[in-house]
């Protein structure tokens, strides 16, 4: 892909995640600094669309990501996940000071502050049939989910946490990222899971959040956890 189509990818990508509504040329314009025309963006999105990487929802001006958009982006403009360093020193020191508790106790602990920082759905398994989560109620806070139907579908993936986390459990050895249609909880969401391991005790951690969720912050998020041993 050319960089000015690369870059123009990502900040579509960035602006969608921040306002949560199709992203047109004149914000793009105003935001991207390419240096170039609103007509010369609309064609760069025009051919960003037909490749698949976004779509044009209903009659509006703006552009969507795909989950073709959101994996190019993954790939190419993420590496680790990037989290601030005020959350970075919040959840080491919960990490830090729970290590001599019980590990159940210090991964719930975590795991609402991970909820907190993402605005999104944490789960935790200690086992295929033992499931904490925290957050739900900020799922249904995003506008995604203001649609009757979506949260139906949500409240139907809570209903079979445990069978999706008992299918998934022995599966995932390090950290990935789900989106969408790939996503074993549901495909309206997309999620960062990875594997925990404190005291000689392992399981998983996961971030379950919208498609347009913020996945650097919470792959760093998810990073954080897993990187301490």
């Amino acid at each position: 892909m050319e960089e000015r189509k690369k870059a123009l990818l990502s900040q579509i990508i960035k602006q969608y995640i921040k306002q949560a509504s199709p992203v047109g040329s004149k914000l793009l314009e105003d935001k991207s600094k390419l240096g170039v025309s609103s007509a010369t963006i609309r064609n760069e999105m025009a051919d960003l669309e037909k490749e698949g990487y976004i779509i044009q929802p209903h009659t509006s001006a703006g552009r969507i990501p795909t989950e073709k958009g959101y994996k190019y982006f993954l790939e190419n403009h993420i590496k680790d996940g990037k989290i601030n360093s005020t959350e970075q020193k919040e959840i080491q020191k919960i990490i830090n000071i729970f290590k001599k508790e019980s590990v159940e106790q210090s991964i719930k602990s975590i795991a609402k502050k991970m909820a907190e920082f993402s605005n999104n759905a944490v789960i935790v398994a200690f086992s295929d049939s033992n499931i904490y989560y925290t957050g739900i109620s900020n799922l249904f806070s995003q506008p995604e989910f203001k649609q009757t139907e979506m949260v139906y579908n949500i409240s139907l993936i809570i209903d079979h946490l445990e069978q999706v986390v008992s299918d998934i459990f022995e599966d995932i050895s390090q950290t990935q990222v789900l989106i969408g249609s790939e996503n074993p909880f549901g495909q309206d969401c997309s999620s960062v899971i990875g594997r925990w391991q404190l005291n000689k005790q392992t399981g998983l951690l996961g971030i379950l959040g919208p498609i347009r969720m913020d996945y650097e912050k919470n792959l760093g998020l998810i990073n954080l956890v897993t990187s301490n041993k």
